[in-house]
């Protein structure tokens, strides 16, 4: 049986989050990316679109075959790929509560509003294997394909929760024997006191405002990076991530480290 065919404007909405959300789905644009889905998820890609012919590995799943004009209308990147794919959302990325499971390391971000932010958040917080990422409500959506663009398609890569009761999760984390850690640029110690410190919540604020007061108040450790503040006022909030991250990721033996 032919599947029939979503028109064209179809895939424009889901630029939107209300047609993403609708929809039940997300576009990742490029092999790369679509690559990382495949190892990561696969049996969650619905249909793969393209304007040139796939390669091999993705050629085995449903794919439509379009002009060049046609995808361009389709994209939201400035130079289109010529490939993307239709992919599910994951369950419970809007719930309230975490996975049975939560893993030992998540990360907290509140009111990141900058989309390539969240990205390149989520996708570091992958590569040093946190397990999932909680989001308050006015985070930026982590499926907005700038988003989804700067994850390198590892979105499915750790569980997701978008939520305005992120402060309830991350308490309940807490009282479960999680340490909660708070990037603070008045805080008090250095990267360093999250080495090998075992199960955490690590809360990053928003660009211009940092983390609110109810995020500091239930924070263990208070965590500063040390710069050479006379010749940079702060860190952007992706790159004080990675290194917090980092350092978390390391064992207290760690070769060179105090």
């Amino acid at each position: 049986m032919t599947r029939p065919l979503k028109p064209l404007k179809w895939y424009r909405t889901l630029a939107a989050e209300k047609g993403r959300r609708e929809a039940g789905v997300f576009l990742v644009e490029g092999e790369r990316a679509i690559r990382q889905i495949v190892d990561t998820a696969p049996g969650e890609i619905i249909e793969i679109l393209s304007s040139r012919e796939p390669p091999v590995e993705l050629a085995a799943m449903p794919v439509r075959q379009v002009t060049g004009q046609q995808f361009s209308r389709v994209s939201s990147a400035v130079t289109p790929q010529g490939t993307m794919a239709v992919v599910r959302l994951p369950n419970g990325v809007y719930s309230d509560t975490p996975p049975q499971s939560p893993g030992n390391r998540v990360l907290l971000l509140e009111d990141v509003q900058d989309p390539g932010n969240v990205g390149t958040l989520i996708r570091t917080a992958a590569a040093f294997d946190y397990a999932g990422v909680i989001l308050s409500e006015k985070c930026a959506d982590p499926f907005s394909p700038k988003s989804v663009q700067a994850t390198a398609g590892s979105v499915l890569a750790l569980w997701l929760r978008r939520t305005r009761r992120y402060l309830e999760l991350a308490a309940n984390l807490r009282d479960e024997g999680f340490t909660v850690a708070a990037a603070d640029l008045r805080g008090n110690e250095e990267p360093f006191a999250l080495r090998g410190c075992g199960p955490l919540v690590l809360a990053l604020g928003n660009e211009a405002a940092g983390l609110s007061r109810a995020v500091l108040d239930i924070a263990d450790h208070r965590i500063r990076v040390p710069i050479a503040r006379y010749k940079a006022e702060s860190l952007n909030v992706a790159a004080s991530g990675t290194i917090c991250m980092y350092v978390s990721s390391l064992e207290r033996s760690s070769v060179g480290a105090p």
